[in-house]
C-alpha cells in the first residue's frame, strides 16, 4: 500500500486528486491538506511514501517546502503544477531540487483535465514509489504503440558511407534531468553533435533546454525542424512532438514532427534512435539512460545492428534501471557504464 499526501491550496484539486488515487486498490490517500505548514504538522505523526505537491501557495511555496523535505528525509515527491511560464521554471527548479515528476495541469478545466488524466496520475505516483530518491527525477505515461507508426525499421543494415560528422543518440526518462545535465556538462566545446529525447512534458523542453545552455560548454536548444546536428551542439526533441534524424550527404539535420505516442511517449527514444539506425548507423553512439518502461530498448538493438557503438547507463547510478535494464535484456547494449563515466565514454568512443 502506497501512502500518499496531498498539498495542494485549491479545494477542488485536493478532492479530485485524493479520489482519483483512492479508487486504485494499491494507493491509500492519508491526507490532504492546503499548505506545507499543515502538510508538515501531519508529517511529525506520519510520513508518506509520495507527496502531491502544488507550487504556488500561502504561507509557504513548493519549492521551498520540497528543499525542507529532500534536506530532512529524502521522499519522492510529484510537482501538480499550473501550465504558466512561471509555473514551467519554478517546476523545472523543483525537477532540479529533487522531485521525481511534473504533472502538467491546466488553469482552465482543471477538474475534466484531471479525471482525464487518472490513469497517468495513478502511474506517476506508482513510478514515484518505486524510484531510488537518493539519485532523483521525470516520467509520464498511455495506449502503447511501436515506432513503426512513424517510421517503417530497416529489412536489413546498409553500409553507409563514414562521415566526418558523428551523432550521439541519447534517450532517458525518469531522473534524467539531473544525469543529462551532468553529461552535457561534463563534455567539451569540441564534441560531437547529440540528438537527444527527454521523457518531459510540451510546456517544459524549451525551459529546460534553455537552462541546460546557460550551464554547459556545448549549446543546447530545443529542437527544430532542419536544426543541423554539428559538433558542439545538443538537440532536446521538444515535448509533444517526435524527433528523427535526417541525413543530406555528408550533414545530419533533424525533424520533429507529429505522430501517435509510441510506447505511451512523445517524443519517444526508439524512433530517435530507430532514425539514427537507418541515417547514420556506424557513425553514431546510440546511449539509454535512467528511466521507467522500456522505450529505447528496441532502437537501441537496431542501432547496434546498423554497426553504432551501443552503451547503457549502470544499475547504480540510475535512479529508474528500467530503459537500460530492458535495452541490455534484448542485446542492445556492448557497454554499460556509471552516470559520472558516460561524457568520457562519448569522446573516447566516438575519436
Amino acid at each position: 500500500m502506497i501512502n500518499v499526501m496531498v498539498v495542494d491550496d485549491s479545494a477542488v484539486v485536493r478532492q479530485v486528486v485524493s479520489g482519483l488515487l483512492a479508487a486504485d486498490p494499491d494507493i491509500k490517500v492519508m491526507c490532504a491538506v492546503a499548505d506545507p505548514l499543515l502538510a508538515m504538522a501531519r508529517m511529525k505523526s506520519q510520513w508518506p511514501d509520495v507527496i502531491v505537491l502544488d507550487i504556488e501557495m500561502p504561507r509557504m511555496d513548493g519549492l521551498t517546502f520540497l528543499k525542507k523535505i529532500m534536506a530532512e528525509r529524502p521522499t519522492p515527491v510529484v510537482i501538480c503544477s499550473t501550465l504558466t511560464e512561471k509555473g514551467t521554471q519554478v517546476s523545472l527548479a523543483a525537477l532540479t531540487a529533487g522531485a521525481v515528476a511534473i504533472i502538467a495541469k491546466p488553469k482552465i478545466g482543471l477538474k475534466q483535465f484531471l479525471v482525464d488524466a487518472s490513469d497517468d496520475l495513478v502511474t506517476v505516483v506508482k513510478a514515484a514509489a518505486r524510484a531510488n530518491v537518493k539519485k532523483l527525477q521525470a516520467v509520464l505515461v498511455v495506449e502503447k504503440y511501436s515506432a513503426d507508426v512513424i517510421l517503417p525499421a530497416l529489412e536489413r543494415p546498409t553500409a553507409l558511407l563514414k562521415t566526418t560528422d558523428r551523432v550521439v543518440a541519447l534517450g532517458t526518462s525518469t531522473g534524467g534531468t539531473q544525469a543529462l545535465e551532468l553529461v552535457l556538462k561534463s563534455l567539451p566545446r569540441v564534441c560531437p553533435g547529440l540528438v537527444i529525447v527527454q521523457h518531459m512534458p510540451e510546456q517544459f523542453t524549451a525551459a529546460f533546454a534553455h537552462r541546460l545552455n546557460t550551464l554547459c560548454q556545448i549549446e543546447v536548444k530545443e529542437a527544430q525542424t532542419a536544426d543541423r546536428v554539428m559538433p558542439g551542439r545538443a538537440l532536446i526533441a521538444p515535448g509533444g512532438k517526435h524527433m528523427l534524424l535526417r541525413r543530406n550527404g555528408a550533414q545530419y539535420f533533424v525533424e520533429v514532427m507529429d505522430g501517435p505516442l509510441v510506447n505511451r511517449h512523445r517524443p519517444s527514444v526508439d524512433v530517435l534512435f530507430r532514425s539514427v539506425a537507418k541515417c547514420a548507423g556506424s557513425n553514431a553512439l546510440g546511449v539509454i539512460m535512467t528511466g521507467m518502461g522500456d522505450d529505447g530498448a528496441a532502437g537501441l538493438l537496431e542501432m547496434r545492428k546498423a554497426g553504432a557503438q551501443t552503451m547503457a547507463q549502470d544499475e547504480e547510478s540510475c535512479v529508474v534501471f528500467g530503459m537500460p535494464k530492458e535495452a541490455i535484456k534484448r542485446g542492445g547494449v556492448a557497454k554499460t557504464v556509471a552516470l559520472s563515466a558516460i561524457g568520457r565514454e562519448i569522446m573516447l568512443q566516438l575519436h
